[in-house]
C-alpha cells in the first residue's frame, strides 16, 4: 500500500531517465537525455548537482571504482565519480558504437548481476517507427561490444530478476507495448526462450523504464498513463499507482532501506503542468534490490 507520493526537490527535466541509487553516497543520480544533463539528489541534505555531459546519455551504471559507465550517443563511455559542488571528469569513451544509421542514439539499459553492461539502441525520430534498434552487450575490460538482440524500435523495460535467472525487456514504442522475459544464462550473458510477459496493449500506458523487487516482481512506469504497475513473476497484474503527471519514464528503489520507488517523468513539447517532469518518491511497502557494479 502506497501511504505517500512526494516531489523530489524542485529539478524538473526534459526527459528524466535511468535513475540509480548509490548506496554509499545515499544519494540519487539520473540523467536528462536531451539536456546533456548528470544529476545528483543528496537526500540527506536534501541537495541537488547537476553536471553538463558532452553528449546525450540513455543510461548509466556504477563502477566499483566509485566512477560510472554511461551509453551515450556515440557509445559506452567511462567517467569518474563527480564530488558534489566539482567539475565532472572528462569522458573516456571505452566502447565506440557503429549505429545502423544516423540520427540514433542508446536509450534505457542496466547491469545484469553478473556486473555486464547491457544497453539499447533507438532511432531518435520516434515517428519514423524504425526497427532498427539493438539490444547491446558489453564488454568493457576488452573493450567490446555484441548486438544480441535486433528488430527493436524503442528498447526499455530492461531488468533482471533477483536470481539473475530472468531478463526482462519491452519496446515501448506505440505499435509494440510490449514486455518480454527471457531465460538467462548467468554463465555466459546469454538471454534466450524469448515469450510475451505482458501485453500493455490492455492496460493503461506504454511500457517504459522497470524495476524488480526483492519479492521479484517487476515495475514498469506506464509513459502516457500516469501510472506504475507492479506484475508478478508469472505476470499477473498485482497494483497499479497513479501519478500526479502523465508521463513517468523509469523507477528505481533507493532509500536507506530501499524501499523509497524513485520516479523519473517527461515534460513534453509545450506542456504547462509544473509537475511534468519532476522526480517523484514512492513509500509503495517494498524493497528493492541493490544494483550490481558494472564490470570495469
Amino acid at each position: 500500500m502506497v501511504t505517500s507520493i512526494e516531489r523530489v526537490g524542485e529539478m524538473r527535466c526534459l526527459v528524466g531517465e535511468s535513475p540509480v541509487w548509490h548506496p554509499s553516497e545515499q544519494a540519487l543520480y539520473w540523467t536528462d537525455i536531451p539536456a546533456r544533463t548528470l544529476w545528483r539528489w543528496d537526500m540527506e541534505a536534501s541537495r541537488a548537482d547537476h553536471w553538463a555531459l558532452p553528449e546525450m546519455a540513455g543510461c548509466l551504471a556504477m563502477t566499483a571504482s566509485h566512477g560510472w559507465l554511461m551509453a551515450m550517443e556515440s557509445g559506452l563511455f567511462r567517467i569518474g565519480g563527480p564530488p558534489p559542488g566539482s567539475p565532472l571528469p572528462v569522458a573516456e569513451c571505452v566502447v565506440a558504437t557503429t549505429h545502423a544509421q544516423p540520427g540514433m542514439r542508446f536509450n534505457d539499459g542496466r547491469c545484469d548481476r553478473q556486473g555486464r553492461f547491457w544497453a539499447g539502441t533507438m532511432v531518435m525520430d520516434m515517428s519514423r517507427a524504425l526497427a532498427l534498434g539493438r539490444l547491446h552487450r558489453f564488454d568493457v575490460l576488452a573493450g567490446r561490444e555484441e548486438a544480441v538482440i535486433d528488430d527493436l524500435i524503442v528498447p526499455n523495460g530492461m531488468a533482471f530478476s533477483p536470481d539473475g535467472k530472468t531478463m526482462y525487456l519491452s519496446d515501448s514504442h506505440p505499435s509494440r507495448r510490449a514486455i518480454w522475459a527471457f531465460d538467462y544464462n548467468t554463465d555466459e550473458g546469454r538471454p534466450h526462450n524469448r515469450r510475451l510477459f505482458v501485453d500493455m496493449n490492455e492496460y493503461p500506458g506504454r511500457p517504459d523504464g522497470a524495476a524488480v523487487d526483492v519479492d521479484g516482481c517487476y515495475w514498469i512506469c506506464a509513459n502516457d498513463g500516469g501510472q506504475i504497475h507492479r506484475f508478478t513473476p508469472s505476470g499477473a497484474l498485482d497494483r497499479s499507482i497513479s501519478l500526479p503527471v502523465g508521463k513517468p519514464a523509469m523507477c528505481a528503489f533507493g532509500g536507506p532501506r530501499l524501499d523509497t520507488l524513485f520516479v523519473t517523468t517527461i515534460c513534453p513539447d509545450g506542456s504547462s503542468d509544473p509537475l511534468a517532469g519532476a522526480i517523484f518518491a514512492l513509500n509503495p511497502g517494498v524493497q528493492g534490490i541493490v544494483e550490481t557494479l558494472a564490470r570495469g
